[in-house]
């Protein structure tokens, strides 16, 4: 009779996750969709402190991350991308200097991808930054490519890069068409 018991609280601990995931809809699917730039971004961050040798001591800026196509540009998305990995960075003990003025951390056109702008350097060495992390961004109909460097200033050395995707979505799309 025990036996018989234990054997139907399996069945029905296995049987009813497919049943609420039936009549309710798959909530973790939901969830899923929506953290997915929020983790895809954390992990980014774990990557590039991987990758990086870092001093725990000096503090790292974060760049607004831009437009691929138009590196004098962002988006509320290039904007919420970069808190959110300077939010991870700070999580695993790298200081972040906070530097409202974004406009000075974007990337200027005329200079390239790769290249820092005059004005990033001196913001940097004032706040002593040993590395500034860059990004830019690329939407297609199905995803959004996601490109990172962390860059020491002197001699714009890139230390550590992360490429990563993450799905479309309508939320994506509004935060990328907004200013």
């Amino acid at each position: 009779m025990k036996r018989r018991t234990a054997w139907l609280a399996l069945l029905a601990a296995a049987v009813a996750p497919g049943c609420a995931s039936y009549y309710y809809g798959d909530v973790g699917a939901a969830a899923g969709l929506q953290a997915d730039l929020l983790q895809a971004n954390q992990q980014a961050a774990d990557a590039l402190l991987q990758a990086a040798r870092l001093d725990p001591r000096a503090s790292v800026l974060v760049a607004t991350l831009v437009n691929v196509d138009r590196l004098g540009e962002s988006s509320r998305l290039g904007r919420l991308c970069s808190e959110q990995i300077a939010g991870r960075l700070v999580q695993r003990g790298v200081p972040v200097t906070e530097v409202r003025l974004r406009e000075q951390l974007a990337l200027q056109p005329a200079q390239g991808e790769l290249l820092l702008s005059r004005e990033l350097r001196e913001v940097s060495q004032a706040h002593q930054a040993q590395a500034v992390l860059v990004g830019t961004y690329a939407a297609s109909p199905r995803q959004v490519f996601i490109s990172l460097k962390l860059v020491r200033p002197e001699g714009n050395l890139v230390v550590a890069a992360q490429d990563y995707a993450v799905p479309m979505t309508a939320e994506l799309r509004g935060l990328l068409t907004g200013r």
